[in-house]
């Protein structure tokens, strides 16, 4: 069916039709165009959320990265960057294959369009051009016919009448006969207008108006295949990127079958081993000793030993031997183990008893352990925040991973001052070999201070190695004059030194100011008791709320019940204990996951 033939008089509706069919094109290209906007957005915010929930470099996040788990969650964050991707890519695509194509191929058609429909209206304006020839020439035929009839009548009229003389009659018959002649020119002049215009009539409605009308035709039959192919494009866009989506998300799917919950356990061991043995059985503690002893009068031992149960029973419980911290019980059970499951908290170390005049010859004989003043100057640093060099502060298998790590970071500084020191070797012989290259002298200085970073990282390595087989075990155990101590104790005992250290490292690797049989002074003469029998007692450094009632059925421990509040005197240094006070007579320590701590903050401060 043509257009040409059916819609041959519909000129105006058709133009109305291709006007609408341009407008649906050009819906169609804001459509997809709104599309792709969203595409890109959609793939800006996707890339906004892998970004948010990315790692920060060089923080606590990268640590935990090692866990298959979060390596997992990482694989899927990077798969959702490539995702959002594709997104970028149906956008472009879309953009390039559809809307600028359309839009280039729209301004086509308007063109096109405008051609045809000029072309049509010159038509019509030729047509309606020889109809009011036709018109013209008609009426002017007709006129003509009129005025000749209307000279004949008068002619006759003239020529009957015998009144009327012989020339007036020539005159009317000469009129008519003009007249009449007019009429049979404007009569063959009518019809070859006719016909004239029968023919363009003909060429107008069975030739130009179909021509032109068909090429409408196609042009709109062009457009409809053309919105079509770009339906089609529109679907394909999306079809090539769904095998690389579908590629992301196997990856991600992979990435979750990859986790290994056993291998995340053995890291958790890796990151928190303190490399300690449980504690053992604790020994019974017999009392009824001192009772089965026969007491005499003029027993040396016997008499210090009746002064030291008084001042253990009586009111110098607070009290501190000097150079000596009051002692602390071992630390608490896990905190996985609820309070119920331990009614008794943790038990006290043995307190072995030996005849005071034992303890009293090994006090004169032995040199003071002045080391006890450089672990309380320890503590205070720590208490500050201070980590010391050696990591001593840690638990041996934490302490093993720093100190490796120390290492391993030194030996990468060596080698890149060793890289520097071989690249300045090489350009000093290029300069000695070619001298107007530079002058050898000027990189001797350099070089001099690239080896002596070298010497001074190769010593802190040295040191840290040390320390590192000292830990691993790989060597016996240095003494520690030789590394934290100062000049001024060199001629101390490096046994003695060396039970120091053992005795400060609490089981969680921290090292505390506990006493331990072998290495207490003691300290039992008179006079020293005389002195530090008035010793001033801590200040309250903040309030605590017991949490659970405990039981401190051991020496050293305190009894407290639910919901008491008591004055904290000393933190938790890392050994699962907090001291605290009921009153001046009574004090001792706690654990510290029986309480809730509230430190006076100007108290801390001073």
């Amino acid at each position: 069916m043509s257009w040409g033939t059916e819609l041959w008089d519909q000129f105006d509706n058709l133009e109305k039709h291709t006007q609408w069919g341009i407008d649906i094109l050009e819906k169609y290209i804001k459509f997809v165009k709104e599309r792709t906007e969203i595409e890109l957005s959609y793939a800006k915010q996707l890339r906004n959320l892998a970004k948010k929930y990315q790692p920060k470099k060089n923080s606590k996040e990268e640590e935990e990265y090692r866990y298959t788990a979060c390596k997992a969650f990482l694989s899927t964050l990077n798969e959702m960057n490539d995702y959002a991707g594709q997104h970028e890519v149906i956008s472009e695509n879309m953009t390039s294959n559809i809307t600028v194509e359309l839009a280039r191929y729209v301004q086509e058609l308007k063109q096109e369009r405008k051609s045809y429909f000029h072309d049509g209206r010159k038509a019509q304006q030729h047509i309606e051009i020889c109809w009011k020839q036709l018109e013209s020439s008609k009426r002017r035929f007709e006129r003509d016919c009129k005025e000749a009839d209307r000279a004949q009548q008068y002619f006759e009229k003239m020529d009957a009448d015998i009144n009327v003389t012989k020339a007036d009659v020539e005159k009317a018959r000469q009129q008519a006969q003009v007249r009449h002649q007019m009429a049979e020119d404007s009569k063959a002049d009518y019809s070859s207008i006719l016909q004239k215009f029968n023919h363009e009539q003909h060429e107008y409605y069975h030739t130009h108006i179909p021509n032109i009308f068909q090429k409408i035709q196609e042009m709109e039959e062009r457009r409809i295949v053309r919105i079509g192919e770009s339906m089609k494009t529109y679907a394909e866009v999306d079809r090539q990127v769904i095998p690389i989506i579908g590629k992301c998300l196997d990856e991600i799917v992979k990435a979750a079958e990859s986790i290994d919950q056993k291998n995340d356990s053995q890291l958790v061991i890796e990151a928190y081993k303190s490399g300690f043995e449980p504690p053992g059985d604790i020994e019974f503690e017999d009392y009824t000793q001192p009772m089965k002893r026969t007491v005499s009068d003029n027993s040396l031992s016997n008499s210090r030993e009746g002064k030291s149960e008084l001042k253990f029973g009586g009111k110098s419980k607070g009290k501190l031997w000097p150079f000596i911290k009051k002692n602390k019980p071992p630390p608490p059970p896990p905190a996985s183990a609820s309070p119920s499951a331990v009614p008794n908290g943790p038990q006290s170390p043995k307190q072995q008893k030996e005849p005071l005049s034992h303890r009293f010859n090994e006090f004169m004989t032995s040199k003071p352990k002045m080391h006890c003043f450089r672990s309380l100057k320890r503590g205070l640093s720590l208490k500050l925040g201070a980590t010391p060099e050696d990591f001593s502060n840690l638990p041996p298998e934490q302490r093993r991973k720093k100190l490796q790590q120390k290492v391993d970071e030194l030996n990468k500084e060596i080698q890149k001052e060793m890289d520097q020191r071989d690249a300045i070797t090489k350009m000093k012989d290029v300069y000695l070999k070619n001298p107007q290259m530079g002058d050898p002298a000027s990189l001797d200085h350099k070089l001099a201070e690239v080896s002596q970073n070298i010497e001074k990282l190769r010593l802190e390595a040295q040191k840290f190695e040390a320390w590192l087989a000292e830990v691993e075990g790989r060597l016996p155990a240095r003494s520690e004059q030789g590394r934290r101590q100062s000049g001024m104790f060199d001629a101390q005992n490096p046994a003695t030194v060396n039970s120091c250290a053992q005795d400060r490292e609490s089981p969680d690797g921290s090292y505390t100011e506990e006493q331990s049989q072998e290495g207490e002074v003691k300290v039992l003469a008179t006079d020293f008791d005389d002195e530090f029998d008035e010793e001033e007692p801590l200040p309250a450094i903040g309030t605590c709320k017991a949490l659970y009632t405990f039981e401190g059925q051991n020496e050293g421990t305190v009894s407290v019940v639910e919901g008491e509040t008591l004055y904290v005197i000393e933190e938790d240094k890392g050994d699962g204990w907090t001291r605290i006070r009921r009153n001046e007579d009574e004090e001792g320590y706690v654990p510290t996951s029986y309480v809730e701590v509230y430190l006076d903050k100007n108290a801390k401060d001073s």
